[in-house]
């Protein structure tokens, strides 16, 4: 009887370890394998709280600072309204992004292929290794060119060599330890944040009305959409390590609103306010220096080290057997050389471009997942999705002139949801009715 029990034991663990090769995906990122029906990995994840804290040390960083002094035409109630208007809508869309990372365990190129297939999918994995080494280059040079404007001793040089070690060592911490780091680092941000942010609103009588405004309300809300928008080729590169995907997703989505609203609402007051475009500015001006240098580089090392380790997990989803690690930290120090030896700001036009690449796919993906249920992830190409994403690229590009109250990117994509769901349904519909009518003439004698 033991013999018999034995042996039944052991044919349950045989089925068991082979259940697993089947349905899990073995992640060389950090010698673990990742469950795709929990969307969580076994060794390596990251907790509700930690995924907060590194949500919202993405959203505390300079260029959400700068971008929230575009605003100021607007005046403070209205400028922040378009800000909150916006970053709802980009919320939502982060979340429906980050929430097929964490429910299935795949990185943020690797969902991608749901839609497009393992081929089609390429040319978003390309364009997004760019794109994030190309931002991580502009981000790099801008937070050096703020800290050398505090502390001119360095050079900009020199703060670019700096920043991008800090990168490099929050890469190559891996994600327990980074996660703890974020969590430190995310911390001390928010401490700083609330000084600059009485620095700034220090000064709140000398606000202005906004009567000669420049800026349309419904540009404004794309403005606010665009910053979350800029996340979703990359969120489900963490996400996808959530201990509880729906608690996971809600804690990084619910951060970053936060914490992008927030720096948005400091940015609007910098230049309301204090009568400044520089919030480095205002604070040297008031003797807080060391408050502005910790918050140049730490923003930027907690936002940025997101862009180039991304750029390591997309370049596998191109070359399977690369090191994501590895590739991470060569895309910090190809964005530190061209920080310095390169016109970076002369491409940043380009970088736009390709950011547009990814509205109208995510609007896809989401239909197929949430809606559809369909999965092309075993086919090598999807034509029709790719079709459809084709003229949302086309009309995305083509919105950019609207001036509708809520921005362009919700209309998009709503239009390319409803012409995706309705072609699929299509196709479905007239496969069924094509096998209905073959099993039809075989019954006939």
């Amino acid at each position: 009887m033991r013999h018999v029990v034995c042996c039944i034991h052991t044919g349950e663990l045989a089925a068991r370890q082979a259940e697993r090769k089947r349905i899990a995906r073995f992640d060389p990122y950090n010698l673990t394998w990742i469950m795709p029906t929990k969307g969580v990995l076994l060794k390596e994840h990251l907790s509700t709280t930690a995924m907060a804290f590194v949500w919202f040390g993405a959203a505390v960083s300079l260029a959400e600072i700068l971008t929230g002094t575009f605003f100021a035409p607007l005046g403070f109630g209205q400028g922040m309204l378009a800000i909150v208007i916006g970053h709802v809508i980009g919320g939502v869309l982060f979340w429906l992004a980050a929430y097929i990372g964490a429910k299935t365990g795949k990185s943020a190129m690797e969902t991608v292929k749901i839609s497009f297939g393992t081929r089609g999918s390429l040319v978003f994995s390309l364009a997004n290794v760019a794109q994030l080494v190309g931002w991580t280059s502009i981000m790099i040079v801008s937070g050096a060119a703020a800290a050398h404007y505090l502390v001119p001793a360095l050079g900009v040089a020199g703060w670019v060599v700096i920043i991008a070690a800090l990168i490099i060592l929050w890469i190559a911490l891996g994600v327990r330890n980074m996660g703890r780091v974020q969590a430190a680092a995310s911390l001390l941000l928010f401490a700083l944040t609330l000084v600059v942010s009485f620095t700034v609103f220090g000064g709140a009588s000398s606000g202005t009305d906004g009567a000669n405004t420049t800026l349309g309300f419904g540009a404004a809300v794309e403005l606010a959409v665009a910053m979350p928008l800029s996340w979703l080729p990359v969120v489900s590169d963490y996400t996808r390590r959530a201990k509880r995907p729906v608690a996971g997703t809600a804690a990084a989505t619910i951060a970053y609103f936060v914490g992008s609203t927030w720096m948005f609402a400091i940015g609007l007051g910098t230049a309301l306010f204090a009568g400044a475009e520089d919030v480095t500015a205002i604070l040297a001006s008031a003797g807080l220096g060391i408050v502005g240098i910790l918050v140049v580089v730490l923003s930027t090392v907690t936002t940025t080290f997101l862009d180039a380790a991304s750029a390591g997990i997309s370049a596998t989803s191109i070359f399977s057997r690369l090191n994501a690690k590895y590739v991470g930290i060569g895309a910090a120090a190809i964005g530190a050389a061209l920080a310095v030896f390169a016109p970076v700001a002369s491409f940043e036009g380009f970088l736009y471009l390709i950011g547009s690449f990814f509205a109208p796919m995510i609007a896809i993906l989401a239909v197929d997942f949430y809606l559809l249920h369909e999965d092309a992830s075993n086919r090598p190409v999807n034509w029709l999705n790719l079709v459809i994403w084709l003229g949302g690229f086309i009309l995305y590009r083509m919105s950019m002139s609207w001036d509708f109250v809520l921005g362009n990117t919700l209309p998009v994509m709503v239009i390319v949801a409803v012409v995706s769901f309705a072609a699929h349904s299509i196709r479905r519909f007239l496969r069924v009715r094509r096998r209905a009518s073959s099993e039809a003439l075989k019954e006939q004698p």
